[in-house]
């Protein structure tokens, strides 16, 4: 046996139980979502959460990198969603006038238009998938268990 394999903590059944009971939750959320938005919008969820940062944005625009950031996206997904975005007519990219190597996108009017038309259903939705289920106190720990692990992955790759 491997050493590495041996020096593995494996998961306890309960363990095990919670680890698959929230990655197929996480699978079945953002499935209920994205087909949500693509029946209600023709839109992805990746391209709704990149129009919905755009739109509270100082100006609807921010820098390629920054939104990439904030939305913990790879800079080549961005800018592949972006791309698509831009032939949509949401989205504008200009060259950064501080800095000729960056990039800055710019929430167009039909961009915030078409946010402001595919809202209302996504919070619907939302609604209905996440939050409905839950009782107050159990959307309150749900928000804390995610901000848990927010950190604790943000603080290991930072």
């Amino acid at each position: 046996m491997s050493p590495v394999i041996a020096e593995v903590q494996w998961l306890s059944d309960e363990e095990q139980a919670t680890w698959r009971a929230f990655n197929l939750a996480s699978r079945i959320v953002d499935g209920a979502l994205d087909r949500q938005l693509m029946r209600d919008a023709d839109m992805g969820h990746a391209h709704y959460a990149v129009l919905v940062a755009l739109s509270e944005a100082s100006d609807y625009q921010a820098r390629m990198g920054d939104l990439a950031d904030l939305l913990e996206y790879s800079p080549s997904r961005l800018s592949h969603a972006v791309r698509k975005m831009e032939a949509n007519g949401w989205i504008e990219r200009r060259q950064c006038p501080t800095d000729g190597r960056g990039q800055i996108a710019i929430l167009t009017d039909l961009g915030r238009q078409t946010i402001e038309q595919a809202a209302p259903g996504h919070v619907n939705e939302v609604r209905r998938v996440v939050l409905g289920p839950l009782s107050a106190s159990q959307q309150e720990q749900l928000r804390d268990i995610c901000e848990t692990l927010i950190l604790r992955v943000q603080n290991q790759t930072t």
